[in-house]
């Protein structure tokens, strides 16, 4: 069983950055992790995500140029650091994990295990 944790999370005014932490348990290095979010009265959209191994990584158009993912597999940690928010940002943002690659790293159908989500507001 995989566990996931996500932390950061908070209240930010529009411009600030801030960087979310999504720590797995198991064997890390296993993992491609994928970050997604869900506003309120919205579905879940796919953030961003990174695989194992050859660390390709993938965002959502309106991220890209402001959102970055990393991995840390010896502290079993990814990060999104989010610069520049907006208040579109604002929602809970979960990591999600499965084991090895996938096709799909936008699909929440290609995950496995879930965290419960770290809670980001942008304020303007």
């Amino acid at each position: 069983q995989v566990q996931l944790v996500e932390s950061g999370g908070g209240l930010v005014q529009t411009g600030d950055s801030l960087r979310l932490s999504c720590h797995a348990s198991g064997s890390f290095s296993t993992y491609s992790i994928g970050w997604f979010r869900q506003a309120p009265g919205k579905g879940r959209e796919f953030v961003a995500a990174i695989m194992l191994k050859n660390d390709s990584t993938y965002y959502e158009e309106s991220v890209k140029g402001r959102f970055a993912v990393s991995r840390d597999d010896d502290w079993n940690r990814v990060y999104l650091q989010m610069n520049n928010v907006k208040s579109d940002d604002t929602a809970v943002y979960v990591c999600a994990a499965r084991f090895g690659l996938t096709a799909h790293p936008e699909s929440d159908d290609s995950y496995g295990y879930w965290g419960r989500g770290t809670q980001v507001t942008v304020s303007s």
